[in-house]
């Protein structure tokens, strides 16, 4: 079963949209619940985003992309 890597809804109080700064990890890694996969901006503010389970990472939104609170930028399976 997979679990998605969402862009967490508590990290900013606006609803505005975030960009992908970079990911950590490659396409297809094996990941670890907890460890940093990438990195958000807002509003030129730097956010982490972590991976919620263990597995290998599929990542569905490139860097630069932009994001909203909620969606979901990688699957682990």
């Amino acid at each position: 079963m997979a679990t998605d890597v969402v862009i967490p809804t508590d990290l900013w109080d606006e609803d505005s949209e975030a960009a992908i700064t970079a990911w950590l990890v490659s396409d297809g890694a094996q990941v670890a619940k907890g460890q940093l996969v990438a990195e958000i901006m807002v509003e030129k503010v730097q956010h982490e985003v972590l991976a919620p389970a263990d597995g290998t990472i599929a990542i569905v939104r490139q860097a630069d992309e932009v994001a909203a609170k909620g969606e979901t930028i990688a699957r682990i399976g």
